[in-house]
């Protein structure tokens, strides 16, 4: 059952065009530098501020120039804030819909979790947690409906630099320090994968980090908590500005038992930023590290036909009380923005990031190795890239124009040994080695005084080498090896966007794109056949296809006074999504698939004291051919719907934050077929009081207030109707927390 949960979680046309493009706009920049002066702020990368999206436009109103408030203020209500729709009024990239969270909005947030505050700010966003508690760990959130499979169609950036690695193991958000966050960017759907490229089917979230430039010599803050579970923990953060140059820290650190048996947690994590900054060049050096430490409590099983029901019977304890998660990452960006002429930046950045996991899993109640029953894994993926890109602003044709055309090349390296316990020769040496090579352009043009347009496509190269370094003499070993693959494969992604401003309030947007998916590095591990029809074992390929989308959406935005909406309908249709088959174990393509739904999400600022929120998602996940079509895909809820408050009582002294989350029934994980009861309907309430008083603050954060007893992730059987293996969540947790600024 373990082996089934881990599974199912887990360029030339281009650039001729992108050369061709930007000689063009280039040509017209030289004759129109005093014109260009005058254009729009619109704004690619920042010449202050390199790290942020890759294109970003900022609205001409109020809401498109906030700013997140600084470490350990209070704005009331928020500065940012009267809603998360706010700043993509004109922003993001154009037919889109788009979500902004500030450090303010964080900073409100009832929600310990990064993941759990995208979830009641994000129309749509639904995630799918194990643990549960204040801090979240391994929690996944889904975009536009992908079940199991959403952590490999959500793209996660950092600056503007994906996170996702070529293994299946999740972006896990809980790694990025809440107080190191200056804003979250979240596009939904897929064209973000012209400027991204993999992974960006469901959608694309972009966190933007706070690098202390700007700011006062010298500035400090520090927070201690206590809360539920025996959890403890710290946040630290400082920042130094010195005539061009500054460099700021931002750190937490986190202890706590977890809710259930076997569930204890620790981590640490540390964000660095050194920063030169001149009017016609900034330079950045960004280094982070993080080392987690996590107990895996496995599921509780319900099985009706021998009278189990662990969840009644013992919701917190675990069948699994050895097994555990260790991951420990670092990371190192460097990059520069240089003004070549009035309009015309490069920008060119490049990192490494290493990470190593180890992890053992043990079926049995003993930590014995043995047949079948034990797996260690110890494995480490190291990836290396660099991006140049080139920003053009400026007429063409008497129209605004943002050219952004750059190349990516990425280059990973996956090492995995798996054996029977640690200590033990493996049975397994995987070593994969992929590199990708994209060129890709993308033009947005004021055709209109009331009308913009944008138009892109990415073209990507992926070569990759596979083999199993297998051992069949090792311990305990009942498999067998992989035949080697060596594969090379070229795809694209596009994207067509228009936004029409009818009057300075409503604006309607619209968008068709294509993007895809490559198979990850542990599906490709689980690819198969690895049993014949009689169950004798049979070597595995690496072999899968690549997942394809192609969308549609259209939708519209409404801004005046108080209020702020959007509302947006879609329609994806999937071809090659990847699919753990549960009965053979191995992973497969899948038959075509099809997401469809709305989102709407509404803020109204009542007065300076007062704002209301809410959001509403309708969902559909379905299988459009083959033996299931019709059928839900599993773990996706068909409604979601989120409400908030955030009223300052007294003067900052005394603020109050609420928000409520509710989701409808979702099919349970591995019940392609929807014959098994599926994962109940249920929601939460969460409260935060805080206050500051000169440079102290604090807060009260009581979590799931009705004291919910819920889970929104489990395992059904593929041998026994009626059995499956559900990963309960918390009831009413509280966390205390106090700290000050220097």
């Amino acid at each position: 059952m373990s082996r089934i949960v881990t599974a199912a979680r887990r360029c030339r046309a281009g650039i001729v065009a992108a050369v061709s493009l930007y000689s063009l706009d280039l040509s017209i920049a030289h004759a129109q530098q005093s014109v260009a002066e005058q254009l729009p702020p619109v704004e690619v990368t920042r010449s202050d501020d390199q790290n942020r999206t890759r294109a970003r436009a900022i609205g001409d109103g109020e809401a498109g120039r906030r700013r997140a408030a600084p470490d350990g203020a209070r704005s009331g209500t928020g500065s940012s804030g009267s809603g998360n729709e706010a700043a993509a009024g004109n922003g993001g990239i154009v037919g889109a819909a788009t979500t902004v969270i500030t450090a303010a909005d964080i900073a409100h947030a009832p929600s310990q979790t990064l993941a759990e505050i995208i979830a009641t700010q994000v129309p749509g966003a639904q995630i799918t947690t194990f643990y549960g508690g204040q801090i979240g760990a391994k929690t996944s959130v889904d975009l536009r409906g992908f079940g199991a499979f959403a952590t490999a169609n959500t793209l996660v950036l950092v600056n503007g630099r994906r996170l996702n690695d070529i293994d299946m193991a999740q972006v896990d958000l809980s790694t990025i320090p809440l107080n190191a966050i200056e804003r979250i960017e979240i596009t939904r759907g897929n064209s973000g994968a012209v400027l991204y490229g993999d992974n960006a089917v469901g959608g694309v979230i972009n966190i933007v980090t706070k690098n202390g430039v700007g700011g006062p010599p010298v500035t400090a803050r520090i927070e201690a908590g206590f809360g539920s579970f025996n959890t403890r923990l710290g946040n630290v953060s400082a920042a130094i500005n010195s005539g061009p140059w500054s460099t700021s820290f931002y750190g937490n650190a986190v202890r706590t038992d977890g809710y259930r048996d076997n569930n204890r947690y620790s981590q640490e994590n540390g964000v660095g930023n050194l920063n030169y900054t001149t009017p016609g060049l900034t330079a950045f050096l960004t280094v982070t590290a993080d080392n987690q430490e996590l107990r895996l409590p496995g599921g509780r099983t319900v099985d009706p036909s021998i009278g189990v029901d662990e969840l009644a019977t013992s919701r917190r304890g675990t069948s699994t009380p050895f097994n555990y998660a260790n991951q420990q990452g670092f990371g190192a960006t460097a990059g520069f923005t240089k003004t070549l002429v009035n309009g015309v930046d490069l920008i060119v950045d490049g990192g490494v990031r290493d990470k190593k996991q180890q992890s053992a899993f043990f079926s049995s109640p003993a930590p014995v190795p043995a047949f079948f029953t034990s797996t260690y894994v110890d494995a480490d993926l190291a990836t290396w890239s660099i991006t140049p890109r080139l920003s053009v602003k400026s007429l063409l044709l008497g129209m605004p124009s943002q050219l952004l055309t750059g190349v990516d090349y990425y280059d990973a390296s996956f090492q995995q040994n798996r054996g029977a316990g640690q200590g033990l020769a493996p049975w397994h040496n995987y070593d994969l080695r992929q590199r990708t090579v994209a060129g890709y352009v993308q033009h947005t043009l004021g055709v209109a005084p009331a009308t913009d347009i944008s138009y892109g496509a990415r073209v990507q190269n992926t070569n990759l080498s596979a083999r199993d370094n297998f051992d069949p003499a090792a311990p305990f070993n009942a498999d067998i090896g992989a035949l080697p693959l060596g594969s090379d494969e070229t795809q694209y992604a596009l994207h067509l966007g228009a936004e029409h401003r009818l009057n300075d309030t409503v604006a309607l947007f619209g968008r068709v794109a294509r993007a895809f998916r490559t198979p990850d590095v542990d599906e490709r591990v689980s690819s198969g056949p690895s049993f014949d029809p009689f169950f004798n074992p049979l070597p595995q390929t690496f072999q899968l296809k690549t997942q394809t989308s192609q969308d549609i959406e259209g939708g519209l935005r409404i801004r005046g006074g108080g209020l702020q909406m959007q509302s947006s309908l879609y329609l994806m249709d999937l071809a090659n999504e990847i699919h753990f088959n549960p009965i053979l174990f191995y992973n497969t393509n899948l038959d075509p698939t099809r997401r469809y739904g709305s989102e709407t999400s509404v803020s109204y600022r009542i007065n300076d004291a007062l704002l209301v929120r809410s959001g509403m998602a309708y969902t559909r996940a379905v299988f459009r051919e083959g033996v299931w079509a019709g059928n839900d895909v599993p773990l996706v809820s068909r409604y979601a719907a989120s409400a908030g408050l955030t009223w300052n009582i007294w003067q900052n002294y005394l603020v109050l934050d609420a928000t409520a989350r509710f989701w409808s029934e979702r099919r349970m994980d591995n019940d392609q077929a929807g014959t098994q009861k599926p994962i109940p309907a249920n929601g939460t309430i969460d409260l935060k009081l805080s206050g500051q008083y000169e440079r102290y603050f604090w807060s009260l954060s009581i979590n799931n207030v009705l004291n919910a007893l819920y889970y929104d992730y489990a395992v059904a059987s593929t041998f026994t109707d009626g059995r499956f293996s559900a990963y309960p969540l918390p009831g009413r947790t509280y966390l205390l927390k106090a700290g000050a600024t220097f």
